[in-house]
C-alpha cells in the first residue's frame, strides 16, 4: 500500500514517459529532416518553416491548455496532448513515406506534412502543464519536489534519446519516414499505458499548470519548484499579470530574447550544415546518422551544464548568462570554420554547453527577481520568450545559410557578443540558489 499522498512509482513512470516521448520524437524529427529535404528536393527553408508553424501554434495554444489544467480533467488534457503528438508523428511519417516513394508530389507532401505537424503544435502543449498539475495536486510538499524534479529531467533526457535513436529507426519499408512512424507508435503505447494505469481521481490539492516551452534540442529549465508549499500551490484568487517592461524583469527578458534567438539560429541550421559540409546530399542514412550524432553530443553537453556544472558550482544567474554566452560564442566560431565531422561536433558541443549554462541563468534570474505570488505570470512569460525564438528564427537562419554560409555565424556571433558586453553592465547580480 503506497504512503498517503505519494504517487505510486508506476504512475510517475507513465507521467515521465508522457513528457519524454514528445521531446525525443521532436528532436528525432529534427535529425531526419535534412535528409528528407534532400530526398524530396524541397528547399531547406520550406522544411524549416513547417517547424516554425508548429512552434507558433504551440506558443498560441499553450496558455489556454495551462489555464485548463488549473481545473479538473488533467488526465483528459494529457490524453489530448499525447494523441496530438502521436497522430501528428504518425500522419507526418505516412505522408513523407508516400512522398519519398513518389506516390504524391513533393509540394503536396510538404503541404500535408505542415498540416499534420500543426496537430502537435496545437494539441501537444496540453500535456506538460496537465502532468505538472496532476503531480502537484496529488502530493504533499516533500514528495512534490522530488516528483517535479524527475519530471523536469524528462524533456532533457528526451533531447538525448531522440537523436541517438533516429538512425536506428531508418528501416524498410519506411526508410527516412521510419523515425516518425516509430515515435508515433511509441506515443500510442504511452497513451494506452496512460489510460490503463493512471486513474483520474479527485486531487487532494488545487494546483496550477505551468506553461511549457516548445520542446527542441535546447533543454529548457523551468523556475525552481522545490520551495513551493501547499499554500502557494492553491489557485490564486486573482490572476497576477506583470507588465513586460517591469523594471525588475526587463533586462532578463532582453537577455532571454537575444540568447534564445542565437540558440534557435544554430539549432535551425546544424542539420543542414552537417549534410552540406560533409557532402552527404545523396546519402540519406549517413546524413541522419551524422546529424543525430552531432545533436546527441550537443544534448549531452547541455545536460552536463544543467545537471552537473550549475548545481555543483552554484553559479549565480548573471554569471551563468555571461559565461554561457562566452562559451557559446567560442563554440559557434569553431562550427563556423569547421568542415569535418569532429570539428563540427566539438564546436556544437561547446556551443551547447554554453547555451546550457545561459538558459537556466536567464530563467532563474527572472524568477528570483519577483515575489512568490508572481511566479506563475513570470513562468508564462519565460515560456513565451523561449517559444517565440523558434517561430521564424530557425527558418531565417537556414535562409541566410543557403544564401551565404558565414552570414548565419556572423549574426549569431554579433548577438552573443552584444549580450556579453551589454549584460555585464545591465544584468543585476542575484543571490545564488538557496540564498534568496
Amino acid at each position: 500500500m503506497p504512503a498517503k499522498n505519494v504517487i505510486p512509482a508506476d504512475r510517475v513512470t507513465i507521467l515521465f514517459l508522457v513528457m519524454l516521448v514528445a521531446a525525443a520524437g521532436n528532436t528525432a524529427m529534427q535529425s531526419a529532416l535534412p535528409a528528407i529535404a534532400s530526398q524530396l528536393d524541397i528547399g531547406d527553408v520550406w522544411v524549416s518553416l513547417a517547424f516554425s508553424w508548429s512552434a507558433l501554434l504551440w506558443v498560441l495554444t499553450a496558455p489556454k491548455w495551462a489555464r485548463l489544467s488549473d481545473r479538473r480533467g488533467r488526465k483528459q488534457l494529457m490524453t489530448i496532448g499525447v494523441v496530438g503528438f502521436a497522430a501528428s508523428m504518425g500522419l507526418c511519417g505516412i505522408v513523407l513515406w508516400m512522398g519519398l516513394h513518389g506516390l504524391i508530389a513533393p509540394t503536396a507532401t510538404f503541404i500535408a506534412f505542415a498540416i499534420f505537424r500543426s496537430l502537435y503544435g496545437g494539441f501537444g502543449s496540453a500535456s506538460p502543464p496537465a502532468v505538472q498539475a496532476y503531480i502537484a495536486a496529488r502530493t504533499e510538499r516533500a514528495e512534490r519536489a522530488k516528483a517535479l524534479s524527475l519530471l523536469a529531467s524528462s524533456f532533457g533526457l528526451g533531447t538525448v534519446i531522440g537523436p541517438a535513436l533516429t538512425h536506428f529507426l531508418v528501416f524498410e519499408p519506411f526508410g527516412l519516414a521510419g523515425p516518425l512512424i516509430a515515435f508515433g507508435s511509441f506515443g500510442f503505447l504511452v497513451l494506452a499505458a496512460l489510460h490503463w494505469r493512471l486513474p483520474n481521481d479527485t486531487p487532494r490539492f488545487a494546483a496550477r499548470g505551468i506553461i511549457t516551452s516548445y520542446p527542441s534540442a535546447a533543454s529548457v529549465n523551468q523556475p525552481e519548484q522545490d520551495e513551493v508549499g501547499e499554500e502557494d500551490n492553491a489557485l490564486p484568487r486573482e490572476e497576477i499579470r506583470l507588465p513586460w517592461r517591469d523594471s525588475r524583469l526587463v533586462n532578463w527578458f532582453i537577455a532571454g530574447l537575444i540568447g534564445g534567438h542565437a540558440q534557435a539560429l544554430i539549432l535551425g541550421v546544424i542539420g543542414f550544415l552537417v549534410r552540406d559540409r560533409l557532402g552527404l546530399h545523396d546519402l540519406p542514412k549517413e546524413t541522419v546518422e551524422a546529424t543525430g550524432s552531432v545533436m546527441f553530443v550537443g544534448a549531452m553537453a547541455t545536460l552536463l551544464a544543467q545537471w552537473g556544472i550549475i548545481p555543483m558550482l552554484s553559479i549565480s544567474p548573471r554569471a551563468s548568462v555571461l559565461w554561457g554566452s562566452f562559451l557559446a560564442l567560442l563554440g559557434i566560431a569553431l562550427v563556423g570554420v569547421s568542415y569535418d565531422f569532429y570539428g563540427i561536433t566539438l564546436g556544437f558541443a561547446v556551443a551547447s554547453l554554453g547555451f546550457g549554462l545561459y538558459r537556466p541563468g536567464f530563467t532563474t534570474g527572472s524568477s528570483l527577481a519577483v515575489r512568490r505570488d508572481e511566479q506563475g505570470d513570470v513562468a508564462g512569460k519565460i515560456a513565451s520568450i523561449n517559444g517565440t525564438a523558434y517561430i521564424f528564427t530557425p527558418a531565417i537562419g537556414v535562409a541566410l545559410f543557403n544564401w551565404w554560409e558565414p552570414a548565419t555565424f556572423i549574426l549569431i556571433g554579433a548577438a552573443l557578443l552584444y549580450l556579453i558586453i551589454w549584460g555585464r553592465r545591465s544584468l543585476e547580480e542575484m543571490p545564488k540558489a538557496g540564498e534568496a
